[in-house]
């Protein structure tokens, strides 16, 4: 498994939440920061569209911002000659 970069995040829970977590990390050998990161990350899976993976993708923004400095733009009106020839 690839090794991501981490941050620390202090969540509070519910205490049946988090025995049950406890017991199923303990079931399958894992610490119960991965059982709730696996859980965050198929949730968020689920929940996220285009627009927040947007948001989210620092190094895609850097690489966005370097295009569009760097790029030479021509307008609609040009791009639709273009296109029709």
């Amino acid at each position: 498994m690839e090794h991501k970069k981490m941050k620390r995040v202090n969540l509070i829970i519910e205490s049946d939440v988090y025995e049950k977590a406890r017991a199923v990390a303990f079931i399958r050998k894992e610490s119960i920061s991965e059982i709730f990161r696996k859980a965050i990350r198929e949730w968020m899976s689920g929940h996220f569209d285009k627009k927040a993976e947007l948001l989210l993708s620092e190094s895609d923004e850097h690489k966005l911002l370097k295009i569009l400095e760097s790029d030479e733009f021509i307008s609609a009106e040009e791009a639709k000659k273009t296109l029709k020839s």
